[in-house]
């Protein structure tokens, strides 16, 4: 493989977790010739507890990042991103579950801290770009940057990256958004990488053990009513409507168990979970707000595709109103427990066109 000279193309600051995708990364970034400068952004706390930050985020794997930024030959850095780290994403975490809504920080911390910060940090470092190991591809369309779905329909991450500010565009890389994943394993090996074996992260990396022990730390239960949502009825009790999820069918806490219901609705106001039937559970419309769009809002099309959640399949949506304070969906087929805290992702085709943090869904509850 023929290299340029190191001085022909520009500075890229490459985003590296000690994982696998991140590491091929830089290793491909060098090989085409651009000057790459490693760093990884501290998240843990000093006192931080076992069983978290144990897989990407950790001193093992800062260990590990920088053994590989040897290996590839290019300078590493550990930036200190802590305190925006608990003030974008452990607070609002936190926050959004006293508010009967299910967040979800991947979201936040590839938008405000990854994104924003890492963008600005690279200027500082005189970089021109920033390159992550996302499975996400950068298209080119008449001079225009666009992300597009990765190649490998397993591990696409744009649904991640829909709050990234338009204007970062054009200065983020991704070096393996048109690779499969067992070949980004295989160039690790070829390479020698350390971390060529290592094992995907799956768990929120903040949070110790079980989620609902985490939850239950920082907002003490509260005892309240569990009521039918077409009737009004009392049908059980619970610990907070902190420890439920729309859609949720299982561990209700109803007086008759033998009872089928899903949860419907939370209100953490009067401490009551609304349950139902099925049926009960299905959204014909979403509301969005805080919304990010990645084309001028009059380019959005009128029909598009919307994903409610990082694994479900996208689905077909009419846009019935769409504006800088957020956006409404009706969608062709209702959709079952859209959830109030989750990220409603538009695409158009492969294309990301942008989303939202799903505010709520058109339900009228019993007086």
């Amino acid at each position: 493989m023929s290299h340029s000279p190191a001085s022909s193309k520009p500075r890229v600051l490459c985003a590296m977790s000690g994982g696998v995708d991140s590491s091929v990364t830089a290793a491909l970034l060098k090989d085409q010739g651009y000057q790459v400068v490693g760093a990884m952004m501290r998240f843990w706390p000093d006192d931080k507890r076992t069983d978290t930050f144990d897989s990407c985020c950790s001193p093992d794997a800062a260990y590990e990042a920088r053994r590989v930024a040897e290996q590839v030959g290019v300078p590493f850095y550990l930036l200190d991103y802590r305190e925006q780290f608990q003030r974008h994403i452990v607070g609002p975490f936190i926050e959004e579950y006293a508010q009967g809504r299910t967040p979800n920080p991947c979201v936040n911390c590839n938008t405000k801290v990854k994104f924003d910060e890492l963008v600005k940090k690279a200027r500082m470092l005189g970089c021109q770009y920033v390159a992550t190991g996302h499975y996400v591809r950068r298209v080119e369309v008449g001079g225009e940057v666009q992300f597009w779905r990765g190649d490998d329909p397993r591990k696409d991450q744009t649904y991640f990256l829909w709050g990234t500010p338009r204007e970062a565009l054009p200065y983020i890389l991704f070096p393996v958004g048109e690779l499969e994943k067992p070949r980004v394993r295989e160039i690790a090996a070829e390479r020698g990488l350390l971390t060529a074996q290592k094992p995907e992260s799956q768990n929120i990396c903040f949070v110790p053990g079980k989620l609902q022990d985490f939850v239950a730390e920082h907002l003490p239960p509260e005892q309240g009513d569990i009521r039918e949502i077409r009737s009004g009825e009392v049908v059980g009790r619970h610990l907070g409507t902190q420890f439920y999820t729309l859609g949720q069918k299982k561990g209700l806490g109803l007086f008759q168990t033998h009872r089928v219901r899903w949860v419907v609705h939370l209100d953490p106001a009067t401490q009551t979970v609304w349950v139902g039937d099925y049926e009960d559970c299905l959204w014909t419309r979403l509301r969005a707000e805080q919304p990010n769009y990645l084309l001028d809002l009059n380019d959005l099309p009128s029909t598009l595709e919307v994903q409610v959640r990082y694994r479900t399949t996208p689905v077909e949506a009419r846009v019935v109103h769409a504006d800088s304070s957020g956006f409404e969906l009706e969608f062709a087929e209702p959709q079952f427990a859209v959830a109030p805290g989750q990220s409603a992702v538009l695409y158009s085709g492969p294309r990301l066109l942008g989303g939202g943090l799903i505010s709520g869904h058109a339900r009228d509850l019993p007086a």
